[in-house]
């Protein structure tokens, strides 16, 4: 396994170029939470429409404004600043007066769309689903017939859940200061990096097993042994091979093959099978251990991502115009790469990274 690879494609070469985010507007994300904040409560819910800055520095922003730290301000997931982003904030007032939150429009980065309470603060992973927009533009494709059949491939069977190369850094910078740094024995860092770095190396151990079931054909299969996830949930389950039904329910899309998030713990379906993804590391056997050693707990994602509500548009301007949702933590760029190349170098994820 090497280092940050670039991703294995499943339905072949892409089908020409585009630019992605000329302009912030050509990448709209908006959060969807997938509850109602209660209307009471010592939090309270910001729901707010950013431009250019990042979910952290705005985080930090909404504590020096209420006068709280840092670490009161929550949110579900991180949203790049190169696009145009909606989504929830919770700031812990814990009995203090709120500010004046329109102060935080005054550069015209920040727009309040909403303001509720909540009893509790909003935590990572927690939304449902991310909804895209996105525009590609400076589009050249050889035979716009392909790329359409292309497009209708991905609304129908999806794509590898892979996660975005931006998770690892900027040329896999994040990963190999992790790997470093788990070399060297783990040493105590602060707590924000050190999620970083068990983020990034857990998420690289992922996409290689990932790598391996596109390369056989099997990442939209499950096969006896595999670890099951239900569409749109958590539900994770062992199939044994023996119901007939868990393949077409494969088929139908309700049911996808899940591979592990790797940790210490008890592995669903074969322990060879287990075994055999491990094996797959090779050199970077010592990572897997090493997050185990971290305490990781062993978890599991799909091993495809069905974009919801897909659609299309080819413009008059040479630009491709997307709109769909992903499950909280799918990347639209996994969805991008398997249509065209993108020129311009932007890996940037508009989705969130949990």
């Amino acid at each position: 396994m090497s280092l940050n690879p670039k991703p294995v494609l499943a339905l072949g070469d892409p089908l020409g170029t585009a630019s992605l985010r000329v302009s912030p507007q050509d990448f709209f994300v908006e959060e969807s939470l997938g509850f109602e904040p209660e209307g009471e409560g010592e939090h309270a819910f910001l729901r707010i429409e950013k431009t250019g800055i990042g979910t952290q520095e705005l985080a930090q922003q909404v504590a020096t404004l209420a006068n709280v730290p840092r670490r009161d301000v929550g949110y579900s997931g991180l949203k790049d600043s190169r696009a145009v982003t909606r989504q929830w904030l919770s700031v812990g007032l814990a009995g203090k007066p709120a500010p004046d939150w329109r102060s935080l429009e005054a550069d015209g980065r920040v727009a309040i769309l909403e303001v509720k309470q909540h009893r509790k603060k909003l935590r990572r992973g927690v939304h449902r689903a991310n909804c895209f927009v996105l525009a590609l533009r400076d589009l050249r494709t050889p035979d716009k017939s392909l790329l359409e059949q292309r497009l209708q491939q991905v609304a129908q069977g999806g794509v590898p859940n892979y996660f975005g190369v931006q998770r690892f850094g900027h040329n896999g910078s994040t990963l190999a200061q992790a790997r470093h740094w788990l070399d060297r024995g783990g040493r105590r860092i602060a707590r924000n990096r050190k999620s970083l770095y068990l983020s990034a190396l857990r998420s690289a151990l992922f996409n290689a097993l990932l790598a391996e079931r596109v390369e056989a054909g099997t990442w939209c299969e499950v096969a006896e042994g595999d670890a099951c996830m239900l569409n749109g949930t958590h539900s994770v389950f062992a199939f044994d091979g023996e119901d007939p039904s868990v393949a077409e329910r494969c088929r139908q899309g309700d049911v996808h093959p899940a591979l592990p998030l790797w940790g210490r713990g008890e592995p669903l379906g074969s322990a060879l099978r287990h075994q055999a993804y491990y094996d797959c590391f090779g050199e970077w056997q010592g990572v897997a251990d090493g997050l185990c050693n971290q305490g990781l707990s062993l978890a599991y994602r799909p091993a495809r991502v069905l974009p919801d509500d897909f659609c299309w548009e080819f413009c008059d301007d040479d630009a491709l115009r997307l709109e769909f949702s992903l499950g909280a933590g799918s990347y639209a760029t996994a969805v991008v790469a398997e249509l065209v190349e993108i020129n311009d170098g932007d890996v940037g994820s508009g989705a969130s990274i949990e």
